[in-house]
């Protein structure tokens, strides 16, 4: 049984439940709109998640700022103290960079170890978020990018991707980090490619690597910069990134450094289409033989 008075830790802030409604938690997860979006939807009592480099428009610390917005005490561990998706490296190691004015209250320092400032958090009285505004749809379709039936989806956190989507190509706003150190965690299903934030790196380059543990799966995976598109959104990953990194299985495809998202998507699609297009000759081929 987990013991009930021991710190809430989470490598993921779409690890949240309804059962963690009015508690203090520290979620390795980035700290931009997304992540702050769903931690209020889940009804938390306070934040501590990573700033994730900051990176454009400071997207990085967009969700503290929304749920202090909404009177949630939330802060960020800085990505070089910790590494991002590693909530218990998070917890160890992490030192505060970023604290919101309801937090602060609460006595959160930047400075301060991640240890003590969720046990300051865990010692406060602490009120369920407030359900935030809605925002816009958090997943989409690209219609004029799709080609030969190869569709590229456009998500805000790769939590989003579903079994329909194996195959295709999934531009996200979650960082390129696996979770935990586990290499299965770096995506749920099998799509063709996918783009993620590189997180500004970080601490033992944990904001890229999601793209090593993707090789073995042959699934091809990019990193644009944090300081390219704002992490925590798709759109402006789609819009603005440029790839500063990514595994073998992209290069492979025609993914290279410095390529607009748009650029290497367009590399990935055609790629995918050739794929298909060379199993379905195979296929051909075989039933031709096996009639003869």
């Amino acid at each position: 049984m987990p013991d009930p008075n021991a710190p809430l830790i989470l490598d993921s802030v779409t690890h949240l439940t309804a059962e963690h409604r009015g508690l203090s938690a520290h979620c390795a997860s980035h700290g931009g709109i997304y992540a702050g979006y769903f931690a209020a939807r889940m009804g938390i009592g306070a934040v501590i998640l990573n700033d994730a480099g900051i990176g454009r428009e400071q997207a990085g610390l967009g969700g503290v700022a929304l749920l202090g917005r909404l009177g949630v005490p939330a802060a960020a561990v800085s990505h070089r103290s910790a590494r991002i998706g590693d909530g218990q490296d998070g917890h160890a190691r992490g030192i505060i960079s970023f604290a919101n004015a309801a937090a602060a209250k609460l006595g959160v320092r930047v400075g301060m170890s991640c240890r003590d400032a969720l046990a300051r958090l865990d010692a406060a009285t602490l009120a369920p978020a407030p359900e935030p505004p809605r925002q816009d749809e958090h997943r989409h379709e690209i219609a004029d990018a799709n080609m030969a039936g190869v569709k590229v989806i456009v998500m805000d956190s790769i939590s989003l991707v579903k079994p329909e989507d194996a195959g295709q190509i999934a531009v996200t706003g979650s960082h390129g980090g696996i979770l935990g150190g586990k290499p299965e965690s770096a995506i749920k299903h099998p799509v063709f490619a996918v783009v993620c934030s590189d997180a500004d790196r970080g601490i033992d380059d944990a904001g890229i690597s999601r793209l090593a543990a993707l090789d073995p799966r042959g699934i091809a995976a990019a990193c644009v910069s944090a300081f390219s598109a704002r992490i925590g959104d798709g759109q402006s990953i789609w819009d603005d990134g440029y790839v500063c990194a990514l595994n073998d299985t992209a290069k492979k495809h025609g993914g290279a450094i410095g390529q607009h998202a748009k650029e290497f998507v367009a590399a990935m699609i055609q790629a995918r289409v050739a794929e298909v297009r060379a199993a379905q000759i195979r296929l051909e081929r075989a039933k031709d033989k096996s009639s003869k």
